[in-house]
């Protein structure tokens, strides 16, 4: 049974008559405690951050209004918002959050629509003058970022000046349900420009719709900072190693749906034994996605392996309803026009990746981002 009041939902469960119950035991007691008291402490946290997310976004509101209309506002000036924390003197309001509060206003004008009962119930459907940074296509609905983002993630998106890119991080979010933690990494790893959506807006919308086919997204490169490891003394077999130490980290940085399957895979061909790096199974698309790991630059023998390992699948490991595998080659650096030859005339579903080891320096990133910008 559901308890809903005010969107608050306690899930519990009563037998039709108590008294015909011979299994309620001290045991079935406890397990009906934690049940209840589990199902409200989740639907009472969402309800906190939903008000709290209001409540930042109507201080926000606030703010900028009385910068545009308040009868001494020029009294305070660039001092405003010390001044007003000084005053209010509440444990939890403080300079940066009325900070904060205000971008938040300024950038989502959506959630002032959806406050005054107008808000479309599609992101598409957005039109108001507030919004003409960003085109309607790329807004995420009020009630998506009130109800599925926590203002913890508000407030990690806002550090992006981006419309487009803080549209991808909010889509990739609530779709991927990432942690604070692993957005904030996203974010410093430039997924929206590994992801290819900063040279292919059109890719959002792909992400968006819901009856369009799945397709999968291959970062370039792939960021593996979280493996520790130094880019100038690691063979392959560290680098397996240090993937399946750290699994967690490597499926979410793969993408959604991955689920591990076997790594070393082994397969009989022409009576001799070839082993695959990784195997993973993807979920949402419904077929094997096997993984070569190379400890330096793309070579086209490399693929020529990847093929054979992803047509001997195709031929001996498919069940029925899976989609023909997919194969991914990781290395270091890859000449674009030698990957293209390769692959040309390959009937597999191929593709070559690059992975870096640690997070780039401010001038390397800058450069990486304006090339992909060209």
């Amino acid at each position: 049974m559901e308890d809903n009041n005010d969107n608050i939902v306690v899930r519990y469960d009563l037998p039709k008559n108590w008294s015909e119950e011979r299994n309620f035991s001290f045991e079935h007691l406890t397990q009906l405690v934690e049940q209840v008291h589990n199902s409200a402490y989740t639907s009472s946290v969402k309800a906190i951050n939903r008000f709290a997310t209001i409540r930042n976004y109507i201080i926000g509101f606030y703010i900028v209004e009385y910068e545009q209309n308040g009868s001494d506002r020029a009294k305070y000036g660039d001092r405003l918002l010390k001044r007003l924390t000084g005053r209010i003197n509440k444990r939890g309001i403080n300079e940066t959050l009325l900070k904060v509060s205000r971008a938040f206003y300024l950038n989502y004008p959506q959630v002032l629509l959806y406050r005054e009962g107008k808000s479309a119930t599609s992101s598409h459907q957005l039109s108001d003058e507030k919004s003409a940074t960003s085109s309607h296509q790329f807004v995420t609905s009020a009630d998506k970022l009130i109800s599925q983002l926590s203002f913890s993630h508000i407030r990690e998106i806002l550090t992006i000046d981006d419309p487009l890119a803080r549209f991808f991080y909010e889509t990739e979010c609530i779709k991927c349900c990432w942690s604070v933690k692993e957005l904030r990494r996203q974010i410093a790893t430039n997924l929206y420009f590994r992801a290819g959506v900063s040279k292919k807006p059109e890719l959002l919308l792909q992400r968006t719709e819901i009856n369009t086919s799945p397709a999968l997204t291959i970062k370039d490169p792939f960021s593996f900072e979280f493996l520790d490891l130094r880019p100038e003394a690691f063979t392959e077999t560290n680098l397996e190693n240090a993937l399946i130490a750290h699994l967690q980290d490597f499926l979410l940085e793969m993408g959604k749906g991955f689920c591990f399957e076997a790594r070393q895979k082994r397969m009989i061909i022409d009576d001799e034994y070839y082993f695959a790096d990784l195997v993973f199974y993807n979920r949402i698309l419904h077929c094997n996605v096997i993984i070569e790991l190379k400890d330096d630059e793309f070579k086209h023998a490399d693929l020529s392996q990847l093929n054979a390992y992803v047509s001997y699948y195709r031929e001996n490991e498919m069940n029925e309803g899976d989609n023909p595998p997919i194969g991914i080659l990781l290395c270091t650096r890859k000449g674009e026009k030698m990957v293209e030859y390769a692959l040309a005339g390959m009937d597999n579903n191929l593709f070559v990746s690059t992975y870096m080891l640690t997070l780039p320096d401010k001038e390397t990133l800058q450069e990486f981002i304006l090339s992909e910008l060209k």
